[in-house]
């Protein structure tokens, strides 16, 4: 995790670092700190603790228990299965608008533990982890963090996914044709990071996304959050009387 610098008010960078650790390293439940530790690890004082603190239970991403512990959160009511096998770069181009995505890490990480819930994994089991800046004609759109299984996509690498869709190279390289998607999302306002990213202002709307993607051999091939401008995405729901 990064550490604390001098670029930006102090409890927004530990939001931002808090964040970072809850949405991507931590499970629902998971004790957190108290408010005397993480001043003590960062070197802030209390009140800039108990403000980042605070920020994060506005967003929904904390829980505290009055004189007693901080949580995290329940992030997600049960799935709802939204829209199938959604591709970004499919979706853009069906629409005339022309897809970019910028590779922003990619990298070999031991599993977190509940990506490797996501993903069937073993906590000792690699991934890839890759963090992506998507655009259509040049307008920030969506920020995602997605993990897939190292031992399903030896070969990919950086320089692939500039040139092709992750979906295009699961499917046309690696031979994993894709079934199905499960997708929860709920609203929430940016932070700093993601604001910066996405080119809009920090507590403006988005839309947070968690996708896990099966092949028709019903293997976990993709775990995915996203942040999504909400005034550049909607979501159309056609429901069906049987």
């Amino acid at each position: 995790m990064a550490g604390i610098t001098g670029k930006q008010p102090l409890y927004e960078q530990l939001v931002d670092l808090l964040r970072d650790r809850i949405e991507n390293d931590m499970e629902t439940g998971e004790l957190l700190p108290s408010e005397r530790k993480l001043a003590h690890h960062f070197g802030l004082s209390r009140t800039t603790v108990r403000l980042a603190m605070d920020r994060l239970e506005t967003l929904g991403l904390i829980t505290r228990v009055h004189g007693k512990d901080t949580f995290v959160a329940e992030y997600s009511s049960p799935t709802t299965n939204l829209m199938g096998t959604y591709s970004f770069t499919d979706q853009m181009r069906g629409m005339g608008r022309t897809p970019e995505t910028r590779i922003l890490e990619f990298e070999i990480v031991d599993a977190p533990h509940h990506v490797a819930r996501h993903l069937k994994l073993h906590e000792d089991d690699k991934v890839f982890r890759m963090r992506r800046l998507r655009l259509a004609d040049n307008i920030p759109m969506m920020v995602e963090r997605t993990y897939v299984p190292l031992r399903e996509f030896l070969t990919l690498t950086r320089e692939k996914l500039e040139q092709r869709s992750l979906y295009d190279l699961i499917e046309n390289e690696y031979g994993q044709t894709i079934r199905n998607a499960e997708e929860e999302f709920s609203a929430s306002i940016a932070c700093s990071d993601e604001a910066r990213l996405l080119g809009i202002s920090e507590g403006s709307a988005v839309l947070r996304l968690v996708r896990t993607t099966y092949s028709i051999k019903n293997l976990a091939v993709e775990f995915t959050r996203s942040v999504a401008r909400a005034d550049q995405f909607k979501y159309k729901i056609s429901h069906y009387r049987n």
